[in-house]
């Protein structure tokens, strides 16, 4: 990695949050990246049909569709090739006949190996490389989940869940943050739609962070002109998501889900289809092909934005562009393996990267 990429990535998660407590447009991004090759798969359009361990994290209401027997998702993926690693685990447990559930969910994302080059510099102008350390950059976040069924009938299922939720964040030995949020959501099925409304950071996430720099790394930092940080709060606002979606049954053994979420912020104007203060606007959708129960393709796409076109020298020409994504899944008994074919970038700049991700339903063996 290079040291203009260190920097960079040094400056992005440290120096932005030296500032007294204050509401931040873009705090803990590595929450918004997804959960499970299957959501992933269908641009992030899940608020209203998950029912699996990895809706602690989409919409903690769909954790009342884990029945019977308790349920492990694990997910791991590399971006921007490998330099970002983002891993997923969770555990789902029903209880009380299949009328709650609780679950656990554990999230990280982490930039390792980042240059420290702070004293790559001698104070004779000469350059030391044999100064050059390494550091990590880390976000963790641990979801504490219920879910219960509120109304359980044959063509109808309401069910209510809330998220108490662990933040965890630390830049190499200069920054460390610890945050709490709560999140909470419903959800409502009926024989072939379905409903889902999610309130994110609910109460307001906060990140409490605390800086350590040592005498000699505060003056490397007061001569190159850089702010040294001090305690400080960071706050997350809340956001919405409403999601709406409806099982197309072609035959017995072939269905279409195709499912719209729509997330809105009141942070301020962002760069979104619907763009305006106080409500910004940011549609999500997502097909999802069922053979059997067995078999899964999906696709979706997300992340509309303007952007100026490549082709326009002058700058002055915006085009909409968006985030594709691909993906397949089989089920072999009491596991299933999924996988998306994720764009990072947009349609006309590709940067895919590839997820795996896996789900144990944990099934005791009867005795003979």
């Amino acid at each position: 990695m290079s040291s203009k990429l260190a920097t960079f990535l040094l400056s992005i998660v440290l120096f932005p949050i030296a500032s007294f407590s204050q509401f931040r447009k873009y705090s803990n991004e590595f929450l918004n990246i997804g959960a499970g090759a299957r959501g992933l798969a269908m641009g992030s359009a899940q608020a209203a049909s998950v029912q699996d361990g990895t809706a602690g994290y989409w919409n903690p209401a769909g954790l009342a569709g884990v029945k019977d027997h308790p349920e492990v998702n694990l997910m791991h993926a590399e971006y921007f090739a490998g330099i970002g690693k983002y891993d997923f685990g969770s555990v789902a447990i029903p209880i009380q006949d299949n009328k709650r559930t609780i679950g656990v969910s554990l999230l990280r994302f982490a930039v390792d190996d980042i240059p420290n080059t702070l004293f790559l510099v001698q104070p004779d102008g000469s350059v030391d490389y044999g100064s050059i350390t390494s550091f990590s950059s880390a976000d963790y976040a641990m979801l504490f989940s219920y879910a219960q069924k509120v109304v359980e009938t044959e063509d109808k299922l309401v069910s209510f869940g809330v998220n108490a939720k662990v933040i965890h964040r630390k830049v190499g030995q200069f920054a460390t943050a610890w945050g709490f949020g709560i999140d909470a959501g419903v959800q409502m099925h009926g024989k072939q739609w379905h409903l889902g409304l999610v309130a994110k950071d609910l109460t307001t996430t906060f990140n409490a962070w605390a800086f350590t720099f040592t005498d000699k790394e505060k003056q490397v930092l007061y001569l190159t002109k850089n702010d040294i940080p001090v305690r400080s709060t960071e706050l997350t606002s809340p956001r919405l998501t409403l999601g709406g979606g409806y099982d197309f049954q072609f035959s017995p053994s072939f269905s279409l889900l195709a499912e719209a979420n729509l997330d809105l912020t009141f942070d301020g104007k962002r760069n979104t289809v619907i763009s305006s203060n106080p409500v910004s606007v940011d549609p999500h959708l997502g097909l999802e092909a069922n053979i059997k129960g067995v078999f899964f393709i999906r696709a979706g796409v997300t992340n509309f934005q303007k952007a100026l076109s490549d082709g326009d020298t002058l700058n002055q020409k915006k085009v909409w562009i968006y985030q594709p994504s691909l993906g397949a899944g089989v089920k072999i008994k009491n596991v299933t393996l999924d996988y998306a074919y994720s764009n990072l970038a947009n349609q006309s700049n590709p940067l895919y990267t590839h997820i795996f991700s896996l789900r144990f339903t944990l099934v005791k063996r009867e005795k003979e």
